[in-house]
């Protein structure tokens, strides 16, 4: 068997474990066979430790070979030759995916194994194991993308599964307007992604990554566009990747993600998803490299929202939203290092600080419970030292300072009145007008009952 035989089956079954996975836990569900907690927790643990060591060799394989980029296609869907269009499905292997693909199923499977003990007899086991199957199948996908289709179908995954996952605890009102409120910004980000797609098909004729960033490997390759192609399209990106990776404007929905499961909590927004805006720009840095403009606009949102992140996290009143918002300064600072053009530095920062977070969200519980036991124990609470905040900084100046971190920055009365309040009564009112012609059609009374508007006050509490 040769190496490019060998490479392909690897390839598949990394990208066959989650599929897999994410079949026959949704199957079972959906014709009223869920299977049991045991062998649900057995499937994942072996879907996700087939999926790594396939990962794993690819990787030696890789470092054996001296081989920088491994395609794994599956042919092209749609060819329009005469417009020099093609639309495809491949993945790659290169120095960039593999070890975020490795990440991936290392805390997925850290935090698969920590979710079956911890939601053990929750009411919705399955519910959650199913779309943890979504979210690691599309974080596989989004990874090892050699398509800006291919990855736009894994960051639709990531986003759907997480929405659904803020609103898990759905016989509650507060986790479900929270998991549409994280669904609305995403809406607007995937939107900007998607435009950016179409500007690449219509600038190269398709959206390969090869075609594009050029083929070297990565991060080597030069952007098969214009310096002002690059911006525009760029900036695009830009807004798709501080959408997902809760950036400055985008922030206001961070801390209302945590009404999760604390197992999803960790893994979402603490190690993977929050980090694949930062993985986005790594995958199109060329682009970067064709626009100055391109760079300093990265550096400065990243460097905005370091500062208010760092602000925001000292004044949170939970240990969830505390760490949330701290892992927003990492992600950050890594935006800083992609705009710096330091793209293995930001990759080594994503890789490290997504273990941190995972290991601090999933010890949070335990270690709030310790803290409380060492304060009963010495009879108070722990001292604290003056820091060199409050040392330097004038007592009015800190106060507002205080009330600006204490409000998220006032970033979700923004989302809420220019951003998804709008959004939700725009397509509304759209349902409504399509409720009436197909009323008028089917000879149905203009009154029938409509779904949206008896649910009411859905638009009203996202305050």
């Amino acid at each position: 068997m040769s190496y490019d035989q060998l490479f392909n089956i690897l390839g598949i079954i990394v990208v066959a474990c989650p599929t897999l996975l994410l079949t026959v836990l949704g199957v079972s569900s959906l014709v009223g066979r869920p299977l049991t907690e045991r062998l649900m927790s057995q499937l994942t643990q072996t879907a996700v430790v087939t999926g790594l060591l396939a990962s794993i060799g690819i990787l030696v394989m890789m470092l054996m070979t001296d081989r920088r980029l491994i395609e794994v296609g599956m042919g092209n869907w749609l060819v329009l030759k005469e417009q020099h269009f093609h639309f495809t499905f491949k993945f790659v292997f290169d120095r960039l995916s593999v070890p975020f693909v490795i990440l991936s199923f290392t805390l997925c499977g850290v935090t698969g194994a920590f979710a079956s003990k911890y939601l053990h007899r929750e009411t919705g086991y399955g519910r959650f194991f199913v779309l943890y199957a979504m979210f690691l199948l599309g974080m596989v996908v989004t990874s090892l993308a050699g398509t800006i289709e291919t990855l736009f179908a894994g960051w639709e995954l990531v986003g759907l599964s997480s929405a659904l996952l803020v609103g898990f605890f759905h016989e509650r009102s507060t986790p479900v307007r929270n998991g549409l409120r994280v669904w609305t910004v995403y809406r607007v980000a995937d939107a900007a992604f998607l435009v950016a797609t179409l500007a690449l098909h219509h600038l190269t004729g398709g959206g390969d990554f090869v075609g594009l960033m050029g083929d070297g490997p990565w991060p080597e390759g030069q952007a098969a566009l214009t310096s002002n192609q690059a911006l525009f399209v760029g900036l695009l990106f830009l807004v798709a990747a501080a959408g997902k990776s809760a950036l400055v404007p985008f922030s206001g929905w961070l801390p209302r993600a945590m009404e999760g499961p604390t197992p999803s909590s960790a893994i979402f927004y603490g190690a993977l998803s929050v980090h694949l805006g930062a993985f986005l720009l790594l995958r199109v840095s060329p682009l970067l490299e064709a626009s100055t403009l391109l760079c300093v606009a990265v550096v400065a949102l990243g460097l905005v929202s370091a500062l208010f992140a760092a602000m925001a996290a000292r004044v949170q009143t939970d240990v969830k939203s505390a760490l949330a918002f701290a892992s927003l300064t990492q992600v950050s600072i890594i935006f800083v290092e992609i705009g710096c053009g330091l793209r293995y530095i930001a990759l080594i920062h994503i890789i490290g600080h997504a273990c941190l977070r995972t290991l601090q969200l999933l010890r949070a519980p335990t270690l709030l419970h310790d803290y409380h036991d060492l304060e009963n124990a010495i009879g108070g609470r722990l001292p604290q030292n003056a820091t060199i905040w409050q040392r330097v900084v004038s007592e009015p100046l800190r106060r507002r300072a205080f009330r600006l971190a204490f409000e998220r920055g006032f970033f979700d009365t923004l989302l809420a009145d220019y951003l998804v309040r709008p959004f939700i009564k725009t397509f509304q009112w759209c349902d409504g007008m399509e409720r009436r012609w197909t009323n008028l059609l089917a000879g149905r009374s203009a009154s029938d009952a409509d779904p949206l508007q008896a649910a009411g006050g859905v638009v009203d509490d996202l305050q």
